[in-house]
């Protein structure tokens, strides 16, 4: 038997760092997606206004299981 699964993006974004932009999408992902089995950070990226960062990005590729 065979394992059939799927990549989605999610972009995600934390004022506090990357690591907390991650567990944010990872949690968001788990919410809607079933069988998620894993994730990779895709791309970081930050958004700075008047000289300082205001945001932290990452788009994350997830991966799930899909169900037979």
């Amino acid at each position: 038997m065979s394992t059939v699964a799927r990549v989605t993006e999610i972009i995600a974004s934390s004022k506090k760092s990357f690591d907390d932009a991650v567990e944010v999408g990872v949690r968001r992902a788990t919410k809607t997606l079933k069988n998620v089995a894993g994730a990779w950070v895709a791309s970081q990226e930050v958004v700075i206004e008047k000289g300082k960062i205001s945001a932290y990005r990452v788009r994350l590729k997830v991966t799930f299981v899909l169900a037979d």
